[in-house]
């Protein structure tokens, strides 16, 4: 199935959570947040959260420094 993944057209298999998708784009040791169709996701909600198809999503990484 197909969704918008910071802007660009991406394939992913369906039944796909957020913690999923975080987890493929390598997030796991990263602060990171999760917007869906302009929606920001709570991390709680990531493990059951399935995507659909056409969905935008938007993931933002925290850049630590100073």
């Amino acid at each position: 199935m197909k969704i918008w993944l910071n802007g660009e057209q991406t394939n992913i298999d369906s039944e796909l959570t957020l913690a999923d998708l975080a987890s493929q784009q390598n997030l796991d040791e990263v602060r990171y947040a999760i917007e869906v169709n302009e929606e920001i996701i709570p991390r709680s909600e990531h493990p059951t959260h399935t995507l659909n198809e056409g969905d935008k999503v938007e993931i933002v990484t925290a850049i630590g420094g100073g």
